[in-house]
């Protein structure tokens, strides 16, 4: 990834193809005069920031000025722009012709087009945000959800980075302490508390290990919650399936072993997004095809959030239908739902904990949606989580360090292993904020933005 802060940027910030309305970015310390030799409508070089003007993108190289479009154009003055540069915002009609002709003018008087994501990416070296903050720009523009979107916004306003931030200043002061005592060596003074640097790092584990758990949550929220159909064959899974995504997604046959492999889809209910999933019934089989189904199916099955076990009560009581979902040695962490399917053929009187339902003509779905919501806000109840896997990596790697350096006061070992560990603590927090960054790193994270962004 190019990375010259002096090079001033251009890129097409909307979707590609045709629209009523497409937006250019220019950013960069000659972003107002190169615009400004192509706009006619306002002296951009005397306009004040923040400001809005109607006007034509002319291409001066023509006789007669020719017009390529009309437009409004955005001002932002450094440093009260999005990435503390100089930007211009050009709103143009959306016609890639139009687009790429403006883009041609703009590269011809000084600008260079923009790598994916250097706009964010000048947002974070500038100091806009931080490294958490520019990758939720990314999750929120891939946000699903209304729940998902909720995440990316708390994190892009710094939610989550302001307690890192805390977490590592308490920890930086130990440190410098540590570092000072090394000064004095010679002197065997001690400038920190042992007693008071271990709770402290008791503490800032304990903060960690919920942190590092929540990723479970987080991910839920970002990619949608695991959500898997199973049971044995010809209960009605995939009936379910079709029922609650309202749509004929899978085949559904009166032979048991019709699904054979795994059928997935997403559902969104009261702001949640579930990865929705239909598996092949769990029976002992000698069918290659079909095993092979059944063992995709228990891969699913274990790593879920949430199983909608389908039984039918005219075959199965509700305990074998517990012993089933007891032999698959579940995650502690995986919600069970009992859905007690083809109640309009079979009315059989279940525990209030078993979903009573008819897949086929709809009877009880809606309890069985508000359950799935119930269980979403359950899983998700936390004010602060996790879901970037960069993030969970660096935390790991801190918890390591600052379980050696307690092991290290504990055992009374020299101040100078133990302030090594806690420097590697605090550079693996600082990873995730950017206050300790690679160039690796930052390409890594730049490189999967879209252009103009």
């Amino acid at each position: 990834m190019v990375k010259n802060l002096e090079d001033t940027i251009t890129a097409i910030a909307t979707p590609p193809g045709r629209a009523s309305m497409s937006v250019i970015r220019v950013s960069g310390k000659e972003a107002i005069p190169i615009v400004n030799r192509i706009f006619k409508g306002k002296n951009l070089e005397l306009a004040a920031g923040h400001s809005l003007y109607y006007g034509r993108i002319v291409d001066p190289n023509t006789e007669s000025m020719e017009t390529i479009d009309t437009v409004m154009l955005a001002l932002y003055r450094a440093p009260r722009s999005f990435t503390r540069e100089d930007v211009v915002e050009i709103s143009c009609h959306g016609n890639p012709y139009i687009l790429n002709r403006v883009i041609e003018l703009l590269i011809h008087y000084g600008c260079r087009l923009a790598e994916p994501g250097e706009f964010t990416m000048r947002a974070f070296l500038n100091g806009r945000l931080d490294l958490a903050q520019a990758e939720a720009v990314a999750d929120l523009i891939a946000a699903n959800s209304s729940v998902s979107h909720k995440l990316a916004i708390h994190q892009l306003r710094g939610g989550y980075s302001k307690d890192l931030h805390q977490l590592r200043l308490k920890l930086l002061n130990f440190a410098s302490l540590l570092e000072l005592e090394l000064d004095f060596s010679e002197e065997d003074v001690e400038f920190a508390n042992r007693q008071e640097l271990l709770e402290l790092i008791k503490g800032i584990l304990a903060e960690i290990d919920s942190l590092i758990l929540s990723f479970r949550a987080g991910n839920a929220i970002k990619n949608g919650i695991p959500t898997v159909i199973a049971g044995k064959p010809n209960v009605g899974k995939s009936t379910l399936l079709n029922a609650l995504l309202n749509e004929s997604r899978a085949i559904v046959s009166a032979i048991p072993g019709t699904t054979r492999d795994i059928i997935e889809d997403r559902l969104f209910l009261g702001g949640y997004e579930f990865r929705l999933t239909d598996t092949a019934g769990l029976r002992q089989t000698f069918d290659p095809i079909e095993e092979e189904g059944i063992r995709r199916s228990h891969e699913k099955i274990i790593a879920s959030s949430i199983l909608l076990y389908v039984f039918d009560p005219q075959i199965d009581t509700f305990a074998q239908a517990q012993s089933e979902v007891e032999n698959l040695k579940l995650p502690s962490t995986t919600q069970v739902v009992y859905v007690a399917n083809k109640i309009d053929l079979y009315p059989v009187a279940l525990p209030s904990s078993v979903i009573s339902i008819s897949a086929l003509i709809g009877t009880n779905l809606p309890l069985l949606k508000n359950e799935l919501v119930k269980i979403a806000q359950n899983l998700l109840q936390t004010d602060t989580v996790i879901s970037n896997q960069r993030h969970l990596e660096a935390l790991k790697r801190c918890h390591q360090s600052l379980i050696a350096a307690q092991k290290g006061i504990e055992q009374s070992i020299s101040s100078e292993l133990v302030a090594i560990d806690i420097r590697h603590a605090l550079h693996h927090l600082g990873e995730i904020t950017g206050e300790v960054t690679t160039e690796d790193i930052l390409e890594n994270i730049f490189s999967k933005f879209c252009i103009g962004k």
